[in-house]
């Protein structure tokens, strides 16, 4: 079954196992653009609950529980819950695993690189076969790296508690064990997040 769908990929790619990622993941995107659309509206009605969010912050900031419980009640009056803007990352987890189990398969993407790093190799086999100082594991830092500079940006735009702004930054940590297809899907698809948000961001929901 990997082998039918990784030849599939490939295929629509003209050979291009990274490119054939790359569609398979904008594939994914629009796929899930409805529960994208649900997501920008509860990033706006973050916004718009901003004040006082903050204003229970400042009330209960020595009371973790009773703000979490401030907090809920809050969302609950606007139809909504601090959580709804998860959802939809929380959706890609079936087609994360998918890739996560082509780019493990012993022969899948044997001789696929991306700019000449092997996608199916964790950053731990890069160090061991080509070192750290490798053009190797630097396209992989690269693509580590924009994923961080995704989610930073991600980050700035979130309003909430402190653990649900490091949220985004968790991508970036997957990525550093999973082997670079995944790194590669997970790019592409918080930059897709980053572009939704922002375009949906100026029109009303």
């Amino acid at each position: 079954m990997i082998d039918s769908l990784v030849t599939f990929v490939i295929g629509t790619a003209g050979g291009n196992a990274a490119l054939g990622i790359v569609l398979f993941t904008i594939a994914v995107r629009v796929l899930l653009l409805p529960l994208g659309v649900k997501q920008a509206k509860a990033a706006q009605l973050r916004e718009r609950l901003a004040p006082k969010l903050k204003e229970l912050q400042k009330r209960h900031s020595r009371n973790p529980e009773r703000l979490n419980k401030e907090m809920t009640a809050l969302y609950a009056k606007e139809g909504s819950s601090p959580l709804a803007g998860i959802w939809p990352s929380l959706a890609q987890a079936p087609f994360l695993w998918v890739v996560y189990q082509v780019a493990t398969h012993p022969t899948a993407l044997a001789g696929h690189t991306l700019f000449g790093a092997p996608l199916g190799h964790q950053v731990a086999a890069l160090v061991a076969n080509y070192g750290l100082i490798s053009w190797p594991f630097l396209v992989f830092a690269v693509v580590i790296f924009l994923i961080a500079l995704v989610a930073w940006l991600t980050a700035r735009k979130i309003d909430g508690p402190a653990w649900i702004r490091a949220l985004p930054f968790a991508t970036a940590l997957f990525a550093l064990v999973m082997p670079l297809a995944a790194g590669l899907y997970l790019l592409v698809s918080t930059a897709w997040t980053a572009g939704e948000r922002a375009v949906l961001a100026t029109r009303p929901l």
